[in-house]
């Protein structure tokens, strides 16, 4: 299961962006994941949970924006929201078509708790 690399990932990110507040405690995380990452946004928040236990983000929530899968038809130029991942233009039917969302893993905001100076 790649979510426990991805996790720890993230948490070395957070210990990079959060080094310059001492004392600081994680309490949300918000991330945008597309709906063709290949992560499974229940094994992350798993993983996530599981090890973030005794660091700075534990008990943080971790919250997931799921980014719809969307392209873009070259026949007939329209921007559609795909349902499946056959990347077929539901408009036209072309299969000429560009994925312009929908691969994201991103990490929207940090939000964290300053142990000296409060939120």
């Amino acid at each position: 299961m790649h979510e426990f690399s991805i996790a720890q990932s993230l948490l070395e990110i957070i210990e990079r962006e959060t080094l310059p507040y001492s004392g600081a405690k994680v309490t949300t995380l918000t991330l945008r994941i597309g709906k063709l990452s290949g992560v499974m946004p229940d094994a992350l928040r798993f993983a996530f949970e599981a090890i973030s236990t005794g660091g700075m983000a534990e008990g943080a929530s971790l919250l997931i924006d799921e980014v719809p899968l969307k392209i873009q038809c070259n026949h007939c130029r329209k921007v559609s929201i795909a349902d499946n991942p056959f990347l077929i233009c539901p408009n036209c039917q072309g299969t000429d078509v560009e994925m312009i969302a929908g691969r994201e893993l991103e990490i929207r905001e940090i939000e964290i708790e300053d142990g000296n100076q409060g939120s």
